[in-house]
Formats: C-alpha cells, sequence, structure tokens
C-alpha cells in the first residue's frame, strides 16, 4: 500500500449568508447540496457540503456560514482560489449565464496558452475560477440542476495557495504527499498527484510581497486531500510525522475520516478517506434534503434548530436558462 494523495478531496471555505450561499451555489453555478448538517464544533452554524449527484471526493466544496464573523483577507499563507472543472466547449454558455445573473467576470488564457480560464468571485468574494477541461462527458451532474448536463460544472479543478517562499511547500508537496510538477509560469508552479488532471491538481502562487492573509468570510478555510481508506491514511499520517509536522489524530467526521496540518507556508491541509461517504445516513435520491446531525448532537436537534437560520430549498425552476 503507497502512502500517497490521490488528488483533492473537498476544500471548505468560510461564508456569511447560509441563504445566500445556497443560491449562489446551487441555484446559479448548478452544484447540488449533498450534506446538510453543523460545524462539529459549533452545532449553532450550519456546515454545508456541495459537489456532484452523490458527493464524490474531489467533487465538493464546503461552508461554515459565520455571519458574524469579519471580513477575511485574502493573502500570503493561505489557499486563494478555487477552481472547477468545466466542459471546454460550454465557455459561451458561462458566459451568458454570468451576464444574466450580472456576475463580473475575467477572461484568462495561461500556461503558454494551453488554458481557459473564466475567474469570478462568488458573493462573500472568495475567487473561483472555471477551467476547460477535454474529456469530462463521463462524470455526470445531478439531474435536477438548472445547469444543461453538458454545460455543467463537473469536479474540483485546482485550488491555488499564495506562498512567500515556495520550496518548502514544494518538498512536502512531492516528498511526501506523492505530487510532481506538471507547469510552470511565472509565479505560478503546478504539481499534480495521482492520475493527473482535474481535482488532482495544487497551484502555488509565488508573491514575496504580498501581505499576510487574515481569515474571516470570504476566506478558503482548508483543502483536504483524498486518500481511500483508515489504513492508507495512517500511513499518510506517518510519514508526515517523519516531515516533522505537527500532525492531529485522526476525527471522524461521520462522510470520512480527517487528520489535519499546516504546510510550512502556513496553510491549513487535511487528508479524507473517501468512505463511508454521505449515503451513510441518507438515500442518494435525499442527500442534502434534510439536516443530519453529528451523532454528539443528536439529543440537542430541538435546541440546535432554534439557534440556526431558516434555510430554503432552492426552486432549481428559477435559476433554468
Amino acid at each position: 500500500m503507497t502512502a500517497q494523495v490521490s488528488g483533492i478531496h473537498h476544500i471548505t471555505a468560510i461564508c456569511g449568508n447560509p441563504q445566500r450561499n445556497l443560491d449562489f451555489y446551487v441555484g446559479v453555478l448548478g452544484i447540488r447540496l449533498v450534506k446538510k448538517t453543523v460545524n462539529f464544533d459549533d452545532p449553532g452554524t450550519y456546515h454545508l457540503y456541495y459537489g456532484d449527484e452523490t458527493g464524490s471526493p474531489g467533487s465538493l466544496v464546503t461552508f461554515f456560514p459565520w455571519q458574524d464573523m469579519p471580513a477575511g483577507i485574502p493573502g500570503m499563507g493561505e489557499a486563494t482560489t478555487i477552481a472547477f472543472a468545466i466542459p471546454l466547449t460550454s465557455f459561451e454558455y458561462w458566459i451568458k449565464r454570468f451576464d444574466r445573473f450580472d456576475i463580473q467576470y475575467q477572461e484568462q488564457v495561461r500556461l503558454r496558452g494551453t488554458e481557459k480560464a473564466l475567474l469570478f468571485r462568488d458573493p462573500d468574494g472568495i475567487q473561483l475560477e472555471l477551467v476547460g477541461v477535454h474529456g469530462l462527458e463521463d462524470h455526470r451532474n445531478w439531474n435536477d440542476s438548472p445547469v444543461p448536463d453538458e454545460c455543467s460544472i463537473r469536479k474540483l479543478h485546482s485550488v491555488a495557495l499564495t506562498l512567500e517562499e515556495v520550496t518548502p511547500t514544494v518538498e512536502l508537496l512531492t516528498q511526501s504527499l506523492g505530487f510532481r510538477e506538471a507547469d510552470e509560469e511565472e509565479k505560478r508552479k503546478r504539481y499534480e498527484c495521482g492520475p493527473g488532471g482535474a481535482s488532482t491538481i495544487v497551484d502555488l502562487i509565488f508573491e514575496p510581497l504580498a501581505k499576510s492573509g487574515r481569515m474571516g468570510k470570504g476566506s478558503i478555510h482548508h483543502v483536504a486531500f483524498r486518500t481511500s481508506d483508515k489504513e492508507s491514511q495512517l500511513l499518510m499520517k506517518e510519514k508526515l510525522l517523519a516531515h516533522r509536522l505537527q500532525i492531529t489524530d485522526v476525527i471522524d467526521r461521520d462522510y470520512f475520516h480527517s487528520v489535519y496540518f499546516r504546510e510550512p507556508g502556513g496553510t491549513l491541509l487535511e487528508v479524507a478517506t473517501d468512505s463511508p461517504g454521505f449515503t451513510r445516513d441518507e438515500p442518494l435520491e435525499e442527500l442534502g434534503s434534510k439536516l443530519k446531525l453529528p451523532e454528539q448532537y443528536k439529543d440537542q436537534e430541538k435546541r440546535i434548530l432554534e439557534m440556526l437560520p431558516e434555510l430554503k430549498d432552492i426552486e432549481t425552476e428559477v435559476y433554468r436558462d
């Protein structure tokens, strides 16, 4: 059994208003809400998971809606961009959709002209990208998405970390996590792991003069990489400990098991297992439809429901083109 990660499992960020977040990611971007639960350490706030039809690892972006938190400042020592993979032929569709919803965007071609992207921000200011990718036809979207299947977001594409010094992080990625260098341009070094391609990519952005980031609304909280099961996760943990990193014990997050650590540049990272997945407490067709509480809070459901703000279901028909 090899001790290395196979790609991105999920990316977690901080938002403000949970309804606005839900409306944007499900309504505008067309991603499925696959789990509605609460923060393990703060049950008075939601933890919202969005992904493909099954919530498969590599498709997931999750949010802590901390409405009273000050706005974050993106910068050095943080993950600063979340990129999603879309079919390469769907750019015209997304430009028209962004115009319809009055979303400001920027077209960008990079990596010596081989990659085309649309850059935009979510309602809390998080930098997002849609990156065109060949060969996504077999990865289908969920049936009730307001975005046509042939144009839909298929999975995560990549995450970008902004760093003052890239060498220590490169050593961690390549020596401990199993990444390899894939591409490079001025101020951007690309690494990928596992099979390569969408959902396996980390971009390191070299910004030695950037100010340090500050966590808050609109910040990316952490990046989770995937491993198949608890046995491979423990091997991965031993390898990280050998890199002289401080790493947590294994934590049961109901839908996966996690260990956390910080890479040398300061970004909080996680290694999460692929199993047991999101259908462990809801059937596939009902994912995200009900509030599911962690085991330690199930006897407090009434109190927690009183603390949580109302979250209305999305009428996806309203968002169809």
